[in-house]
């Protein structure tokens, strides 16, 4: 293919020498003169391991050169890829400025009468819904009815560690594609023909929160090993044999457990542990801001989940809890978000019944039993049968875990808060 880069920084670089590799005909476009010179020279712009030998033999090959402007590059291209910064803006949003000036660019420059539309895909990180609220309003004005004949848009993400990019890019750990449509674009599949990666095809928002995520969870990673690390030293621990034993567990740790947007956490442990490690840490000095406030983020999660279960309900409508244990398969009631739930629901007014068939009230003992009427102090009224839960007439049914499913009931008034869509 003939592709258009554009944007001859550390992301572009690397994709145009990548790219050229692959036998691809490649055209750098930056408004840096320097780093157009570099390209035309077959030198790289930026330092990259092996980057100046991809470069170099390309341009030897006459794979790859670069302009400053567009003429008529893109007349017969079947790519352009962009690749320019988004630099945070003084609110900590992400500046668009340099990515609509390039999209008016490339929009200006297309010449009506093309044989198949150019793929005009990003992988500069923006906010969710820029492709559609700044993007395509961009190229709809400049080519007007014209321009879903002309353009196909799509969101590609780069994952590329610097020092590490090449290998990145040839070796990634998933690709993602975002459509219009969510459905597959040729063009991009033949762009990373030979890659072996998962793909996924997605619309053009699923796509463009992928780096928002990535980038938060590292950020995550760093500073909770660093607050631990704080924790270990200050108690003369050592740090590196906890990590080593941390990691070890791939079952659980280093996982997709846990991951899975859903219900808040609870039970006996966690809840009591993340306190016990704040009150550890505070006792040393260790500071550790991000494990305190786990405890308020899970708060907020209950509440959330508890708006967005009564949306549109009122005081008085009829509601079925099922489940109440913090987990499916027990009885255990000791700070399950489900129990936050009842209680919110009775304390807004609904007349509530709960099924959870491992729930018996006289069967409850010790902390089990003082949590659950601490909180629930009408519990042996709330529980009903199975026949009775099923029997409907319920104005809502809020799942809090799979238990739903062993049970026939009408999913059009089903609101599951133990997954989110």
């Amino acid at each position: 293919m003939k592709i258009a880069i554009f944007g001859l920084g550390y992301v572009g670089s690397t994709a145009a020498g990548c790219i050229a590799s692959q036998g691809h005909e490649v055209i750098g476009v930056d408004v840096s003169q320097a780093k157009v010179d570099a390209i035309n020279e077959g030198r790289t712009p930026v330092y990259e391991p092996g980057l100046g030998e991809l470069i170099a033999e390309a341009h030897a090959d006459g794979r790859i050169s670069a302009v400053i402007s567009l003429a008529d590059e893109l007349d017969d291209c079947d790519l352009a890829l962009v690749c320019v910064g988004t630099p945070s803006g003084v609110d900590g949003a992400h500046d668009m400025s340099f990515v609509a000036q390039v999209t008016r660019d490339i929009a200006e420059a297309l010449k009506p009468g093309r044989s198949k539309p150019l793929t005009l895909a990003f992988r500069s990180t923006m906010r969710p819904g820029s492709c559609e609220n700044i993007i395509w309003p961009i190229v709809e004005n400049a080519l007007g009815d014209a321009a879903g004949d002309a353009v196909e848009l799509v969101y590609n993400p780069e994952f590329l560690r610097e020092a590490s990019a090449i290998e990145d890019y040839f070796n990634p750990p998933k690709i993602v594609i975002g459509t219009r449509d969510a459905r597959p674009s040729p063009t991009m599949h033949a762009l990373h023909q030979g890659i072996e990666a998962p793909v996924f095809e997605v619309g053009l928002r699923e796509a463009e929160i992928t780096k928002f995520v990535d980038n938060s969870w590292h950020a995550v990673k760093v500073a909770f090993a660093n607050e631990i690390g704080r924790v270990c030293q200050n108690l003369d621990i050592s740090a590196r044999a906890v990590h080593e034993i941390f990691v070890s567990d791939t079952k659980l740790n280093i996982s997709p457990y846990y991951m899975r947007p859903g219900g808040a956490f609870g039970g006996s442990c966690l809840p009591k542990d993340v306190r016990a490690l704040q009150y550890l840490a505070a006792d040393t000095g260790a500071a550790t801001h991000l494990v305190d406030s786990l405890i308020r983020s899970n708060e907020a999660h209950k509440h959330h989940q508890f708006q967005k279960a009564t949306e549109g309900l009122r005081p008085g409508a009829r509601v079925l809890l099922v489940g109440l244990a913090f987990k499916v398969e027990t009885d255990d009631l000791r700070e399950s978000p489900a129990v936050d739930m009842a209680r919110k629901l009775l304390e807004a007014g609904f007349d509530l019944d709960i099924f959870d068939p491992q729930i018996e009230p006289e069967n409850l003992v010790g902390k089990n039993l003082g949590y659950a009427y601490a909180w629930l102090p009408r519990i042996d009224g709330l529980l009903v049968d199975k026949a009775t839960a099923e029997g409907g007439g319920y104005d809502c049914i809020i799942a809090t875990n799979r238990l739903v499913n062993d049970l026939s009931v009408d999913t059009a008034r089903l609101v599951d808060v133990s997954t989110i869509p």
